[in-house]
Formats: C-alpha cells, sequence, structure tokens
C-alpha cells in the first residue's frame, strides 16, 4: 500500500460516502505528512557521503578549493629569530635601570643579509625589519626611540627585554599540522602554505552538478514571450549559486513537460553527475512528472517539508547520484537550495561542516505568520538611528516574489509554532553571507 508521502494524489477525493475531500496543499499552514524542516536535514546528511577523489593543484590554482589531506610543516616560521622593527638590535642586559645609556654601533644587517659577528655588552647592530637578529643579541629598540650620534646611540630606561622580536617558529613550528583535511582554503591559508614552501597542494575534486528547469510555460531568456509564458529564471539563480559554491556545472536547460523527455534528461544527467538538482514538476499537478520518474528509476527519501516557502521539495537518489527536486517558485526554489541542497554539497565535497551563521536581532516590523510550518521570510539587516544591527522585512514574502530576495541580506526563520509577533521582537535572523 502506497504510504502518504509517496502518494501523488489528486487535489480532491471523493470518498465512500459521496463526498468531497480536499487533499492538503502547499497553501495549507499545516500538514500532517510533511517532514520536519531538522528531521529533513537530518536525512540528507545521513545519506551523503564526501567524494574522496582528489587532484593536485598549483598553489595560486587552489583558492577555494577543499584540502584533501592535512599538510605538515618542514620548516619553522619564521626560520630565523629577526627583528620585527628598524632599530638596533642589542642585549637586554644593557636596557638601563634608570636614567640612560650609551652604546657603541659595530655593524649594520640587512633584512635577507647575514652578519658573523657575536654583540657584546656595550655594543648594539643597527637592524632592519625582517633581518636576522646577531649572535648575543636578544631585544631590539625602534629607532625613534633612540639618540644617534656618529658611532653610537644613547637608549633610556623605557625598554624591555626581548621587545620586537619575532622568534624562531613562533608562527609555526617544524612538524605542525598548519591545515586540516576539509578545509576550505582562503586566500589567508595559500599564504600560509607558501610560508612553509609548498608549492602545490592535493585537493578534492570539484563536486558535479547538473541541473534542469521543467515547464512549458518556460523560455529561455532573449526569446519572445508567447501568451501565457514566463522567462526561466531559476537556472540563473542556480547557476549563481553553484558557481559561488565552486561547482562543476552541467546546465542542461528546460525540458518540455512530456514524460519521456524528463525521463531521458534525468538518466542522461545521472550517469555523469554527482547531483541532479530540478526545478519544478515535484508537486501534485496533472503535469509534475519528475517526482513520479524519480521513483520509477531511482528512490525518492521524502518531498514534503512542513516549511514555507518551499513545502514541495524532493530529495531521493538514482543510482550513485543524488537527487534534489525544488519548487518551481523561484523563491522556493532559492530557499529549499540554501537551506537543504547547500548544506549537502558541502558534505559532499568533504569540506569542514560548519553551520550556518544566526544571529539573535531585534526586528523593526511586526511580522505575520501562523502556526505549522517554520517560516523564512526575507529580511534585511541594517542599523538603526542608536547604532544597533536590527532587522526588518523586505515587504511581499510570496514564493514568487523574486525581488524580495534581490532585496533581502538575510532569512528571518520563523519556527514552527510561532504565530505573529510584534514590533521589536527578538527574532533569528540568518545572513546570505553566512550560507556560501
Amino acid at each position: 500500500m502506497t504510504s502518504p508521502e509517496n502518494a501523488t494524489p489528486d487535489p480532491v477525493n471523493i470518498n465512500n460516502r459521496g463526498k468531497s475531500v480536499t487533499e492538503p496543499s502547499c497553501m495549507d499552514d499545516y500538514d500532517a505528512s510533511s517532514l520536519l524542516v531538522e528531521d529533513a536535514i537530518h536525512r540528507i546528511e545521513t545519506t551523503v557521503q564526501a567524494i574522496t577523489e582528489s587532484q593536485t593543484l598549483p598553489l595560486k590554482e587552489a583558492l577555494n578549493r577543499v584540502l584533501a589531506a592535512p599538510l605538515q610543516a618542514t620548516m619553522n616560521v619564521p626560520p630565523h629569530t629577526n627583528s620585527a622593527m628598524d632599530g638596533y638590535a642589542l642585549l637586554g642586559a644593557d636596557i638601563p635601570k634608570n636614567r640612560s645609556k650609551k652604546l657603541r654601533v659595530i655593524a649594520t644587517v640587512l633584512a635577507g643579509a647575514t652578519i658573523d659577528i657575536t654583540v657584546k655588552p656595550g655594543e648594539c647592530v643597527r637592524i632592519m625589519t625582517g633581518a636576522k637578529m646577531p649572535s648575543g643579541t636578544d631585544t631590539v629598540v625602534m629607532k625613534e626611540h633612540v639618540k644617534c650620534h656618529n658611532q653610537s646611540i644613547t637608549i633610556d630606561a623605557n625598554n624591555k627585554t626581548g621587545q620586537n622580536v619575532r622568534l624562531a617558529g613562533e608562527d609555526i613550528a617544524a612538524g605542525q599540522t598548519v591545515l586540516t583535511a576539509g578545509k576550505l582554503l582562503s586566500p589567508a591559508d595559500l599564504g600560509l602554505i607558501a610560508s612553509i614552501g609548498i608549492a602545490k597542494v592535493s585537493v578534492i575534486r570539484k563536486v558535479r552538478v547538473a541541473f534542469l528547469s521543467t515547464g512549458d510555460e518556460l523560455k529561455p531568456v532573449g526569446e519572445a514571450l508567447a501568451e501565457g509564458q514566463i522567462y526561466d529564471s531559476n537556472r540563473y539563480t542556480l547557476f549563481g549559486m553553484l558557481k559561488r559554491f565552486g561547482a562543476d556545472i552541467s546546465d542542461l536547460g528546460v525540458i518540455n513537460d512530456d514524460p519521456q523527455s524528463i525521463q531521458h534528461a534525468i538518466e542522461s544527467a545521472t550517469e555523469k553527475a554527482d547531483v541532479l538538482i530540478t526545478s519544478g514538476g515535484v508537486s501534485v499537478g496533472d503535469a509534475d512528472y519528475v517526482k513520479q520518474i524519480v521513483e520509477k528509476i531511482g528512490e525518492v527519501n521524502f518531498w514534503k517539508i512542513a516549511m514555507k516557502p518551499g513545502r514541495p521539495f524532493a530529495y531521493g537518489k538514482i543510482n550513485q547520484c543524488l537527487f534534489f527536486g525544488l519548487p518551481g517558485n523561484p523563491v522556493s526554489a532559492m530557499v529549499t537550495f540554501y537551506q537543504f541542497v547547500l548544506p549537502a554539497l558541502n558534505r559532499l565535497s568533504a569540506r569542514l561542516v560548519i553551520k550556518p551563521l544566526q544571529l539573535q536581532l531585534r526586528c523593526s516590523n511586526a511580522l505575520k505568520k501562523s502556526p505549522g510550518r517554520v517560516e523564512y521570510q526575507r529580511g534585511r539587516i541594517e542599523v538603526n538611528q542608536a547604532g544597533d544591527y536590527v532587522v526588518k522585512s523586505v515587504g511581499q514574502q510570496g514564493s514568487g516574489i523574486l525581488s524580495s530576495m534581490s532585496k533581502a541580506n538575510c532569512f528571518i526563520i520563523l519556527p514552527l509554532k510561532t504565530g505573529n509577533l510584534a514590533a521589536n521582537t527578538v527574532v533569528t535572523v540568518q545572513p546570505f553571507e553566512g550560507l556560501i
């Protein structure tokens, strides 16, 4: 017997008493057959296996790639004890307890040069930033803090032993693990790797993602629209989100609402891709074929979630390819991508899992909501007249209002049981910048 989760109900059923029974729709605030958001995330987490294939890249090409193996330093950084300032290298024991003291300047050492001398009490060496400290010295006095004479300087008591000196290995010690596997390499990481002399690194290969849209009403950008047609915006938002993530992308275009065409496109995509993402065709309409086809050639883990927007969201697997069926409405597609697809892509890419940033901020306006679903309303974080960070709604929250995503810089996450909220209520906010 087909379970409610896997059934594809008609909008209206007639029971054996002849009365019409309306099935739950995405407009309802509560549907007992919908999966909770946290349960959906857990199901995805437990079924995604990280990619293990790696490739070796020159360091400059490794930005925003995931490190495949831990990196260990084979040298100290800095490799030698050096001066942190332009000034004079001397013995800390020569710093006077009070008043001042004159020291003889016996040499000058530049950065990158070495000098084979030992500095004795009463002597000092003029030194540049980054230059190796001469034998016998342990302190540098800035040039601005000395009085210069012909071949000598005068220092006062306002100095401390060991000041302005970088010790060998104080940043990185030889043998130390510098970066762990799973680290997404940042500009700072590239510099860190370069500082230990490594020119090439092993990184996880890119996640291969194929995506397509379904719908007879969709038209490519640049072509004239006929009556009843709209432009396919979802593929552009998907392209942008996947490009920013760093996927190896295959855009399969728009597939008409024809079961054979959709099945052929899905089967072809899943032969090479790690992930297939579709938008549209996972609800209960007469032309919503995607979910039925995936159930036929693969498996659907779940397809309805207690959230708004984005209830008709399907997750499953076709052979070794993960399947994500996003809703057709533009905002719903973006919300479900950020909340479910992106965490799965991070896990698949072997990236160290970091939960997206969430803040607690006061909402400057009242919010409308009915209990029964988690809502992801679009908001904007701003600074108020008092200089405090607050959030406000960007206005219309319909799942087709794509302009709300363009105006927003965050999601305002309202829990399942929450109802209407008054202005100045503290809410949970998820900044867009923390999502990728």
